[in-house]
């Protein structure tokens, strides 16, 4: 890895330049005195300002102990703030939504050994309607019950709901709608991206296999790596993205390509590109959960130009709907995301 590769402007400093360590054991004492940093430093930070704040950046390069974790995702995405005293009681109240025995499904699916999370009245269950009934112009995917269950393994049920809704307003919301552009435009910078890191991959994919750049970024970002990642690896992503935002992803992306790359070019097809993308091997990932987030923090990625092109080329595609909307189906109104509250009792 050559030291001149763009990082994270918002992590400048990675845990160490070159190839990631192979780390020892956290000490029962290094764990306790992070635990003791993190509490120290939340109640003096105001979360409003916890994603600009240079201490807890530099924590959460440290790491984050597990006993508080769900403390600091709160805290990064000023969750509190956003909770509304009996507003998640009232949205349980509401009829089922579409959806209801997809998430039941998907539940037992994906966490097949928490079964505190399978019941139809279960937390999971309960989250995830409340939320759609909330936002009832998010477009169910099993990406959702993803993310919502993890974070019901860490949080109570009404703290994960208002993590949730914060994630999804923040980062998410644009994955699940009927408008898929967003989608689109990110599948299309992660394989520009990944034509700027590795020419031979983005070849093996895009052209020879002829995959579809979305069908490599949707089981990705729509699920925040959930089930392609380990779960340590996965709460150290997430530490970050809590505070970082969108442009990590596409850097765990590269990072997960670099990982398996030697696969990738000697697949035979599709469907076995697609495995290693999305299942990747252990063996081929870097034996602790700090030296990936390295890993993909050093990839090379310039994370304003992302962001700046993430904007242009999502104008550029909505202009182009529009035009064909107009033209095919006459004038027509924009369309609006919607929030459905219940009324103060």
């Amino acid at each position: 890895m050559h030291s001149s590769a763009p990082r994270s402007p918002m992590f400048p400093d990675p845990i160490s330049s070159g190839t990631p360590p192979v780390e020892s054991p956290m000490s029962i004492d290094a764990h306790r005195q992070r635990e003791i940093k993190w509490m120290a430093l939340l109640p003096i930070v105001p979360p409003s300002q916890a994603r600009k704040n240079k201490k807890v950046k530099r924590l959460l390069l440290e790491g984050v102990p597990s006993s508080v974790r769900y403390l600091v995702w709160c805290h990064l995405t000023d969750s509190k703030a956003r909770a509304i005293p009996g507003v998640y009681a009232q949205l349980g109240k509401r009829q089922r939504v579409p959806a209801f025995s997809d998430i039941e499904r998907d539940a037992k699916t994906y966490f097949p050994d928490q079964t505190q999370l399978h019941p139809f009245d279960g937390p999971l269950v309960s989250l995830l309607q409340a939320y759609l009934n909330m936002v009832p112009d998010i477009q169910y995917s099993s990406g959702l019950t993803s993310i919502a269950g993890h974070l019901l393994l860490l949080s109570p049920e009404e703290d994960a709901f208002w993590i949730f809704a914060s994630m999804m307003d923040a980062h998410l919301r644009p994955y699940f709608s009927a408008n898929t552009t967003q989608l689109e435009v990110d599948a299309s910078l992660l394989s520009k991206a990944i034509e700027v890191n590795d020419p031979g991959v983005c070849k093996k994919l895009y052209v020879t296999f002829g995959i579809h750049p979305g069908d490599i970024a949707r089981p990705w970002f729509s699920t925040l790596f959930v089930g392609t990642l380990p779960v340590e690896y996965l709460h150290r992503l997430w530490d970050v993205f809590l505070c970082e935002g969108v442009t990590l992803l596409f850097r765990v992306g590269l990072a997960l390509v670099q990982c398996v790359r030697h696969l990738l070019l000697q697949a035979t097809s599709e469907e076995a590109a697609m495995e290693y993308l999305v299942h990747p091997p252990l063996s081929c990932l870097p034996s602790t959960a700090d030296a990936f987030l390295n890993q993909a923090l050093t990839m090379k990625l310039k994370d304003d130009d992302i962001r700046k092109q993430r904007v242009k080329m999502e104008a550029q595609i909505k202009r182009q709907t529009q035009s064909r909307a107009l033209s095919s189906n006459g004038p027509s109104g924009m369309q609006t995301s919607s929030i459905s509250l219940p009324k103060a009792s």
